[in-house]
């Protein structure tokens, strides 16, 4: 965000001196993060900025996320190894959030780089012939870095941040609608509901029904030495009108979200609502109409609902108080156990390529993954609509925001 300022400086008898405008940019309410780290190096780092003060946060609930990343049918050994859990480095007080930067941490017990040998032969997928010749380097710098085992403290990230969104009645709820070409219907029901579901399900679909199913694809794929992807869909329900703005481009939550997603390894294609869908119907089916129902107006509801959500939740931007329905395409792993075709960097001449320890389908993952960068894309734009200085604000402004939306 832009900020100026028009500075000017009076002498003694009035005669001006000079005169400025100052100009910054960044915004002081935008809350965000980095991470650090390699995937066999010592740690991995998440640096949030910009998370209010005041909020008491509960680690275990952090390492649920962690733990649950870490599974689903199909994963490799080195889920055996890796016992992820988070611990706070700064930014808190006996549990309770400093309005500073927090810095989390999730320990790498494979921690082996120093002893890997560099890979001659690039992996077909990977960054590695791409990030070796735009660093003039080796393949290992780029792939330690590129693993999408950095996604661990992306999840942490996201797992603090829903504990912001929690006491607004915002929830998340990610899981598997499609994997291998196989489509997993899913049941119907409150988001409570398909939280017990997702959770009874190995593949963490909203049918543990179809689990064997499933299972016997992913089975029959790693047989053959080969990989399997999918789609995930994310839900948020409990959203206010107005998360979000039309204003400017970069700030318009759909692309945000759509970002999110996009950078997370190995995902291929985002879609909102209806998505791709929308392009192939008239407007007639794809416009969600707008109804007035007086009996849903409440302290956290204004009334205004849809028969359809084919929009996701999103128009022009901004949140419409209908669920947030995201999904994303993820391919399959990159690293496989009956290589591909490729050429030695050394000798240049045409050989395999080189196969390091993989899952077969972390699809699963995928949905973990997904859902926590969605609610850290959610939190941000709660906080730069209410503020962040401190949770007590934001509460408050929330409230005056719904009371005037409500008498408008």
């Amino acid at each position: 965000m832009f900020h100026g300022r028009l500075s000017t400086w009076f002498g003694g008898d009035g005669e001006r001196l000079d005169s400025g405008f100052e100009i910054r940019f960044g915004d002081h309410t935008m809350l965000r993060y980095w991470t650090a780290g390699e995937s066999h190096g010592k740690t991995l780092l998440a640096m949030v900025d910009g998370f209010p003060a005041g909020l008491t946060i509960e680690t275990d609930s952090i390492d649920v996320e962690l733990r649950r990343r870490q599974g689903g049918y199909g994963r490799g050994g080195r889920q055996n190894i890796e016992t992820d859990t988070v611990e706070f480095l700064s930014g808190t007080w006996r549990s309770q959030t400093l309005g500073s930067p927090i810095a989390m941490q999730v320990i790498n017990r494979d921690y082996k780089l120093e002893r890997l040998q560099d890979l001659e032969r690039p992996r077909p997928g990977h960054g590695d012939l791409t990030g070796a010749l735009k660093f003039l380097g080796p393949i290992r710098s780029v792939l330690e870095r590129a693993s999408a085992r950095e996604t661990a403290v992306r999840v942490a990230a996201g797992a603090l941040a829903k504990q912001l969104l929690t006491p607004f009645g915002i929830r998340c709820l990610g899981y598997v609608v499609e994997l291998g070409g196989l489509e997993i219907e899913a049941r119907q029901g409150s988001l409570d509901e398909l939280r017990q579901w997702r959770d009874a399900s190995e593949i963490y679909s909203l049918n543990p029904d179809q689990d064997e199913r499933i299972k016997q694809h992913i089975d029959t794929a790693g047989d053959a030495g080969d990989t399997l992807g999918g789609i995930v869909e994310v839900r948020v329900e409990g959203l206010p009108f107005g998360l979000g703005t039309h204003a400017q481009w970069d700030r318009k939550l759909d692309g945000r979200i759509a970002q999110a997603v996009m950078a997370v390894q190995a995902i291929k294609g985002v879609e909102i609502g209806l998505g791709f869908e929308a392009a192939r119907r008239p407007g007639s089916q794809v416009h969600d109409p707008i109804v007035y129902d007086a009996e849903q107006r409440t302290a956290n509801h204004l009334g205004y609902t849809r028969p359809t959500n084919n929009a996701g939740g999103l128009e022009a931007g901004m949140t419409n108080g209908q669920p947030l329905v995201v999904r994303a395409a993820k391919k399959p792993i990159s690293t496989l156990r009956q290589p591909l075709d490729s050429v030695n960097l050394t000798t240049r001449q045409p050989e395999s390529a080189q196969y390091e320890r993989s899952d077969v389908c972390a699809l699963s993952a995928a949905s973990v993954i997904v859902e926590n960068v969605v609610a850290f894309e959610v939190a941000r734009a709660l906080v730069e609509k209410f503020g962040n200085d401190s949770f007590a604000e934001i509460q408050t402004r929330f409230e005056l925001f719904q009371r005037m939306a409500r008498e408008r």
